[in-house]
């Protein structure tokens, strides 16, 4: 089969194509031929071992794995002997972080892993990028307590944690904030967010108004400068670890101090979390922004332009077509 493979760390261009073996199924595992798959900001991470730590998990030297891609969307080939929850021809999609191997024409998953079928309206294009952005902003809001009526800021809603967590916020009657650049103003609206703020237009930091929580859905920005716009007990949450890896340890000092707190969440990943995407894209509530498409074949193009930082929503990469 083809794959995208790295067999060591680096720039996009340490990737190329390759022809490899189709993964080994096992008794309880599920062999996707994929039709579309993603790069997004974890596979960039993942690839070039940033931050170094990184590598405690990968690799030290080189890459214990080098077929790359966490999310996938495709077809199901094969069933294990002992695979009970989906069936030859299902249309399914997932997320595969730590195992990876979505950047390729097959994958094999465990059935009991983060895999759901995909709702019958859904395209394999747009159910691919349903978990990665989604998972980090579903953790964000279940994490924050966030509930009806509430109000709450997300820094960064044209990525794809923000623009699902936009959505996501929406779906529990939360009266949203989205802060995105000049350009994207429309596209934020037409998420559901109730008020824009164009960073370009002036620090977002100074607003005038308070909210129950503020998700920095890009990592920009820090709780010293966002302490302002919480309101008492109101709640911090990044997607990154901040200066001086500074989110985690004030994640457990600001809860002893009894006022406004940090939290950094881990996100869960199972099947009980994809199913509950997928029921979101079911119903409408929640719809995966693509920015744009490439071929297997051109995806260091594609992880070149996720770097720019300049991507809205998600960057898609077509394996097979529909």
């Amino acid at each position: 089969m083809k794959a995208a493979v790295h067999t060591g760390y680096g720039p996009p261009e340490v990737v190329r194509i390759v022809e490899v073996d189709r993964p080994a199924v096992g008794d309880r595992d599920v062999l996707v031929r994929v039709h579309a798959t993603t790069v997004n900001r974890t596979d960039c991470a993942y690839r070039a071992a940033k931050p170094f730590f990184m590598r405690l998990l990968t690799g030290l030297v080189r890459p214990r794995r080098t077929i790359m891609g966490t999310e996938f969307a495709g077809v199901v080939e094969e069933i294990g002997g002992g695979v009970t929850a989906f069936s030859v021809g299902d249309r399914v999609f997932g997320y595969n972080e730590g195992a990876f191997g979505a950047h390729a024409e097959y994958l094999a998953v465990p059935q009991d892993g983060s895999i759901a079928t995909i709702p019958a309206d859904v395209t394999f294009e747009q159910a691919a990028p349903g978990t990665e952005g989604a998972h980090y902003a579903l953790a964000f809001i279940t994490h924050a307590g966030i509930r009806a009526g509430q109000d709450v800021l997300v820094n960064g809603a044209t990525g794809g944690i923000g623009s699902a967590a936009v959505q996501l916020l929406k779906s529990l009657d939360v009266t949203v904030t989205a802060v995105c650049a000049t350009e994207n103003l429309a596209l934020v609206r037409d998420l559901g967010a109730d008020r824009v703020v164009d960073y370009t237009a002036g620090d977002f930091t100074a607003d005038e108004r308070t909210y129950d929580a503020v998700f920095d859905a890009v990592g920009k920005s820090t709780f010293g400068r966002c302490r302002r716009l919480l309101k008492p007990g109101g709640v911090y949450l990044s997607s990154e670890l901040g200066p001086w890896a500074q989110n985690p340890v004030l994640a457990l000092v600001t809860p002893l101090l009894r006022g406004r707190r940090v939290r950094f969440p881990f996100p869960r990943d199972d099947r009980a979390v994809v199913e509950r995407l997928r029921d979101l894209m079911a119903s409408g509530a929640f719809t995966p922004v693509v920015d744009r498409r490439y071929p297997l074949d051109r995806i260091v193009e594609a992880y070149r332009y996720v770097e720019t930082g300049r991507k809205v929503g998600n960057v898609v990469i077509v394996v097979r077509a529909d």
